[in-house]
Order: C-alpha cells, then structure tokens, then sequence
C-alpha cells in the first residue's frame, strides 16, 4: 500500500501543485500515531489538499463513498493505495471494520464528517461516524479547515486544528454524546477559519 500510495503521489503532486498548491497551517497540529483528519468538504479534489499538505511522511488511509471506488482501474489503483469504500445512508460494518482496525494499527485515517460534498460551500451537519470510532479506538480527532474557494495558481491553506478526545461518561457514549461531538467537531472546524486568511 505505502509503495503504490508514493508512487501515485510523486506522479500526481507535480500536475495538481502547478495549478493547485496547498499550504499547510498548524502542521505541527498533526499528532504521532493514530488520528481522525477530519476536513470539511466542498470539492472533490479535497483529499488531494489535504495529502499534499501532510506531505509524505504521513499516509492517511481514506474512506471515499463507494461510487468512486466503482470506477473501474481508478478504483483498484485507489484501493492499492490505502482508500476504502463505504455505502453513505447505511450501517456499512465493513468499513466500519476496516477504519477501526486502522486506527487501531496507529495508522490515520481521513474522512469528511459531513458525509458528502457541501454544494453552496457552507458546512453541513457533521454524522455521528467519526465520534464513534474516536469514543471506540482512542483516537483524537483532527479538524481540518479547506477554504471553499479555491484560486488557480495560488496557494490554498490547509488549517489543522487542535486534535481533541471526545470525553463521555462510560467511555463508550451512546446516540447522543455522537451528535453532541459531531456538532462540536464542525464548530471546531468552523473556528479554523479565521487562520485560513
């Protein structure tokens, strides 16, 4: 996976750099080990800012809604490089599986809390899957703020914000400390604004 992850990297960064620099703030935000990458999400060329702005040293894993992973030889190549399917609007434990046990592994893995892209540019409501997986591998979580517009030929920031522990009583949490933590992890996200200008 980490083979094919750099390979696809060298070859992308080049192109995507020239017409889409990103610039990351507050890398040093980026905890060792495991962790949740958390950005908002309004393009689909998000993850490509948000892995060009942690740099090689870190190779996030990515959970990308299924139809992209259908694509056929873009998916496989996507697969061999660390991202995964999940079926959005279902209780898909495969990648429930496959993004606990990364996690536990002391890997990071990037997920977009709102689900899908935002088409006005403004945040969505955040799902309750990142608080899960936080609550039940250990894992902080990591805001992460991408402006919505993004300038041809002009850096785009990256903002990492603080990583935080969701704290709940009984450690597990239920139905609603998730929705409390996924409605406190996009004001978090929201914050990070302000260092994006």
């Amino acid at each position: 996976m980490k083979t094919v992850f750099a390979i696809l990297y060298c070859i992308i960064f080049p192109f995507f750099n020239l017409f889409h620099p990103s610039k990351a703030v507050h890398w040093e935000n980026i905890p060792q080990g495991a962790a949740l990458l958390c950005p908002n999400h309004t393009l689909a060329s998000d993850p490509l800012f948000v892995v060009f702005a942690l740099g090689l040293k870190y190779r996030p894993q990515v959970m990308a809604k299924a139809e992209v992973m259908n694509v056929p030889i873009l998916g496989w190549l996507l697969g061999k490089a660390g991202v995964f399917a999940v079926n959005r609007g279902k209780s898909d434990v495969g990648a429930i599986k496959r993004a606990m046990k990364c996690l536990k592994e002391g890997e990071k893995l990037l997920m977009f809390p709102e689900g899908t892209r935002s088409k006005d540019g403004d945040m969505g409501e955040g799902k309750t899957g990142v608080a899960m997986l936080s609550l039940r591998t250990g894992a902080p979580i990591v805001p992460i703020y991408i402006p919505a517009k993004k300038t041809w030929f002009r850096r785009t920031p990256v903002v990492f914000g603080e990583p935080f522990l969701p704290q709940v009583e009984g450690g597990r949490g239920n139905a609603e400390d998730y929705v409390r933590i996924a409605a406190e992890l996009m004001e978090r996200i929201a914050a990070l604004e302000a260092e994006a200008q």
